[in-house]
């Protein structure tokens, strides 16, 4: 192969590949005068259009007394399923809207249920919307379908209901340039719970605002958990299959 040709056949894969990959998103302007309603409007112009979406997730695990760091496979279809898969698919996790299923083979068990587990180990409710928005980037509750009054602190908006509910507290820090949520915090004083989904950086995806780096703090009483999630070679709206099928003789898990 003459070298001319090895030239343009290396420059053509850097310009396809700098096509696809990401950008870190930093904003533009800061806009701090905003009502709550014209923020909530902004920051819903901002939730990612998508039919599917694919990655490489780096998830990392802190509970005070382990911690662990795995890099899975994660495919996503809008509004239906997520779905992750270790290396030689040792753990796989299928999430509907109807349950959460998961199988671990290096220990021959598996999970089949509904949203308690995952709810249980975050301190609040969640179902499958919530889900999908926070590892998304966006609130987990639905800001049109409340009465949120608004601050300014540190350089973020302040979003919180002008009354907060009787069983928790909700807060949402939202950027005053890119209009995305930096930061959505749930409390239950009277349960000792607090729950915290701070958004460290976004990425520009085919025009579309995701989130590139996350890091979910649950405190429960005088205990911690630390999930860091990171999200690499993001790519949307290619057709993508979900296999999930629990192997037969494993031993099912009650949580």
């Amino acid at each position: 192969m003459q070298v001319r040709t090895q030239i343009l056949i290396v420059s053509l894969i850097l310009v396809l590949f700098s096509c696809r990959s990401a950008k870190t998103v930093t904003g533009g302007e800061a806009n701090y005068n905003l009502s709550s309603r014209q923020l909530i409007k902004e920051n819903s112009k901002k939730s990612p259009n998508y039919k599917t979406l694919k990655s490489t997730l780096k998830i990392t695990y802190d509970d005070g007394k382990n911690s662990q760091s795995h890099s899975v496979s994660f495919r996503a279809k809008k509004d239906e399923t997520l779905w992750m898969s270790a290396t030689f698919s040792v753990v796989k996790a299928l999430v509907t809207p109807d349950k959460v299923s998961f199988y671990n083979k290096l220990d021959n068990t598996y999970f089949e249920g509904d949203y308690d587990y995952l709810s249980d180990l975050l301190g609040t409710e969640l179902d499958f919307q919530k889900v999908q928005n926070l590892l998304l980037g966006d609130a987990i509750f639905d800001l049109k379908e409340d009465h949120y009054k608004v601050s300014v602190d540190d350089g973020s908006y302040i979003l919180q209901p002008k009354k907060q509910r009787d069983l928790f507290e909700i807060f949402f820090l939202l950027d005053p340039s890119l209009f995305k949520v930096k930061s959505q915090q749930i409390s239950q004083p009277k349960e000792l719970r607090h729950l915290q989904i701070d958004y460290l950086s976004h990425q520009e995806v085919d025009e579309q605002i995701l989130p590139e780096k996350v890091k979910v703090i649950a405190v429960e009483a005088n205990e911690e958990l630390i999930i860091g999630l990171e999200f690499k070679n993001v790519t949307l709206n290619e057709e993508l299959r979900f296999p999930f099928k629990i192997p037969s003789g494993f031993k099912e898990i009650k949580l």
